[in-house]
């Protein structure tokens, strides 16, 4: 691969008037503001079996223990039931006000409760309320059984959602944690789906993840997110506790434009889980920044085009990219963009063709494909062939 080097600010648009067969130039990124390398304290060592870190922008995880080992998520398991829920809901599958038969399987639901009643009607709305507020067991088990008419059928959903989001260490057999050998998953896989789920359905995310306590049945319970009382930045997002899996956290909190994803897993008590949360999410935005590199449909650089309308067609991302460094760091961020040539035509719009890898002080922190900003049709018949001469003799 032949490489051409070129500095240059990133908001720039980078032409390329003669490549090889595979193409790449390396730029440096342009720092908004110069800093000293700045001190970066290692990441707190926490009394608890796992944990991840993660900036929710760029998805880079900042720090983790144990981050790929598999845990029992117990009723953390409720974040993907309420991703499917909000999908139905999405869909047209469920509505907010519809409500839903409360079967004996629901209404026996051992551990946490809503308490609801077979001869009750519930909505929607009330079940996801009483899943995420109050970590209604049966509230979960109703929700699975109104989308897929039954709890097993729900969790081969639920596995065939975890593969398309990419949690490839996890497995679930219930919609609410409930303890069993075959349902398992990681730090890093919960850290995924909670970013998914904000991502995803922020409108149900902000309505609901922050609620402090809910009443169903003239029976008030609280939230069991102890942060949403004692750190305003925090916003959500869901507490799990079994003998077996400890107490665990999965928390969020914004500050500014920068959200970042704490999950805790396997803490000694109620009260630790929420003290090392706090922790690591103090740590992660004490040292660490997340900044916008290339908005989405931004032109990044022109890629030179074989046996096309057009010889060059612009590459962008497809969605923002962020990259999260250190702070103090980011003026030594490389960005390495690579075209795979010959790239031919036809070529669609927001087809892959290229990859942007970046870089800090030597290693990959982090890459994205690159898609063509806009469609490019084949050449004529000359144009093909002149092209085709043109390549033979490369």
């Amino acid at each position: 691969m032949n490489t051409i080097k070129k500095d240059s600010p990133v908001s720039s648009i980078l032409i390329i008037k003669k490549v090889a067969m595979l193409a790449a130039l390396t730029m440096s990124l342009v720092p908004w503001a110069h800093a000293e390398n700045a001190q970066i304290a290692p990441p707190p060592s926490l009394a608890v079996k796992a944990y991840a870190l993660t900036d929710f922008n760029s998805g880079h995880v900042i720090a983790q223990q144990n981050g790929r080992s598999k845990v029992e998520p117990a009723s953390l398991t409720k974040i993907m039931t309420a991703y499917l829920s909000f999908k139905a809901l999405k869909n047209g599958h469920l509505q907010l006000t519809q409500t839903l038969p409360v079967s004996n399987a629901a209404w026996k639901a051992e551990g946490s409760r809503m308490f609801i009643e077979p001869d009750r009607p519930v909505t929607v709305d009330e079940l996801l309320h009483g899943m995420i507020i109050q970590s209604g067991n049966d509230a979960s088990i109703a929700l699975a059984e109104g989308i897929a008419s039954s709890e097993p059928l729900f969790a081969d959903m639920m596995n065939k959602e975890a593969q398309r989001l990419g949690m490839r260490n996890t497995h679930y057999m219930n919609a609410t944690g409930m303890p069993d050998p075959q349902h398992y998953t990681t730090a890093e896989d919960l850290s995924t789906l909670a970013s998914a789920l904000i991502r995803d359905f922020p409108d149900q995310y902000q309505r609901l993840y922050s609620v402090k306590e809910y009443t169903y049945n003239n029976i008030k319970q609280p939230n069991r997110n102890r942060l949403l009382w004692l750190d305003p930045n925090v916003d959500g997002m869901k507490t799990g506790h079994t003998e077996s899996a400890g107490y665990c956290l999965i928390s969020s909190a914004k500050r500014a434009n920068i959200r970042r994803v704490s999950v805790v897993l396997g803490a000694p008590n109620d009260a630790a889980r929420a003290t090392e949360s706090q922790k690591l999410l103090n740590y992660g935005f004490q040292f660490f920044d997340s900044t916008l590199v290339y908005k989405k449909d931004q032109p990044i650089s022109q890629l030179k085009v074989w046996k096309g309308s057009d010889n060059l067609v612009a590459s962008t991302v497809a969605d923002d990219m962020y990259v999260t460094v250190p702070k103090g760091e980011y003026a030594n961020v490389k960005a390495t963009i690579t075209s795979t040539q010959p790239l031919m035509a036809p070529i669609k719009k927001g087809q892959v063709v290229g990859k942007v890898i970046f870089t800090l002080n030597g290693k990959t922190i982090d890459e994205r494909n690159l898609v063509a900003a806009k469609a490019v049709d084949e050449a004529g018949i000359l144009g093909r062939a002149w092209d085709s001469i043109k390549l033979m003799l490369q």
